[in-house]
Order: structure tokens, then sequence, then C-alpha cells
């Protein structure tokens, strides 16, 4: 009786040895698996250009210069128009919003976003503070009347597509699809990289 009952305890502690041993092997080579999955996606996409380096983090274009960090959608080599833009030569660099307020129309919220992320004070600490404002009377919104005199970004949609600098407005004019695009070049004239 003794020998069949150490057989079974035998058979049974060698079942739980194989299973116990398999899940091990398994739990392994799947976390193995999992951490060399990690180091393939983790590789860093860098641009250079114009001496600029753009480093991509979660799908986002980043740019250091000093202890100012820009966040973009587009690098510079993305920035491909289907039609001739007109890009003025004469945009104020950043040091012409250093300190002082900055007041934005925007018919397009994602353009203003980008806007906002690279110029907020809490990010940047580059201008004074960032208010929504109209050029022109008759505006939709009830927001505080300004003129070319302060630093004014306007965003529009329109059928031809410019960044133009009158005084201290900037008009990003374009296509809804092209604002972004549009919008990321301004920046990049403003910080000289182009």
């Amino acid at each position: 009786m003794r020998r069949i009952t150490s057989r079974k305890k035998k058979k049974k502690r060698l079942n739980q040895f194989i299973i116990g041993g398999g899940l091990i092997f398994v739990l392994f080579f799947s976390v193995l698996g999992y951490s060399l999955q990690g180091e393939k996606n983790s590789e860093v996409k860098k641009v250079n250009y114009n001496g600029f380096e753009f480093v991509n983090q979660n799908g986002f274009w980043i740019l250091e210069l000093g202890s100012f960090r820009f966040v973009f959608n587009n690098n510079p080599k993305q920035i491909e128009f289907n039609e001739t833009v007109n890009i003025s030569t004469d945009i104020n660099s950043l040091n012409s919003y250093l300190g002082k307020p900055l007041y934005i129309f925007s018919e397009d919220s994602d353009s203003e976003r980008e806007i906002y992320k690279n110029f907020d004070p809490r990010a940047n600490n580059i201008v004074q503070r960032i208010q929504g404002a109209c050029l022109e009377e008759g505006c939709d919104k009830n927001l505080p009347l300004k003129t070319c005199e302060d630093n004014f970004i306007i965003i529009k949609e329109s059928n031809s597509s410019s960044v133009t600098q009158k005084n201290n407005c900037v008009f990003i004019e374009g296509k809804k699809e092209d604002l972004m695009k549009l919008t990321d070049e301004y920046l990049f004239k403003v910080l000289g990289v182009e």
C-alpha cells in the first residue's frame, strides 16, 4: 500500500515540477521578448536642419535652444506646400517678443495651440502673457481690440497661403489643412531656423 501511495505522490510532485518549470519558461521568454521590443521602439529620431537638431519624442519635434524648449508638430524638412507660399523675410526675431504681452486671434484651434505651447510664459518664459484679442471691430468674440502696435498674431483661413508681418502684426493665412504647417514655418522664422 505504501508503494502505491508514494508512487502517486512522486507522480504528482513530478507533474507539479513540470508545470511550474513550464510556467517559469513562458514567463522568462515573455519578459525577454517584451524588453527587446521596447529597445527597438525606443529608437530616437533626429533631424538636423541648418545646424539645429530636432528630436522626435512622442510624435512631436523638440528643439532646445539654450534654456528654451520648443515643441512642434512638424520638423522643417516635413513642411512642403503644393502651391506657392508667400513667406515674408521680415519676420521679427524672438527678441521682439521677450517680456511683452502677445495677442492672438485664430480661426484654427490647432495652430493657436502651437503658438501657446511655444510662447506660453509657464513653458518658456518668453512673453509676459498670451491673450485673445481682435484686430478690428465686429469680431465675433468678446475680446479686447488691439492694433499692430502690439505683438499680435492673426491666423485665418484663406485660399492663398502666406506668412507676412506688418509692424508687429503677423498674418498666417492659408487653407485649413496648411495652417499648422504655416504656423510652424512662422515659428521657425522667429527662432532663426530658416
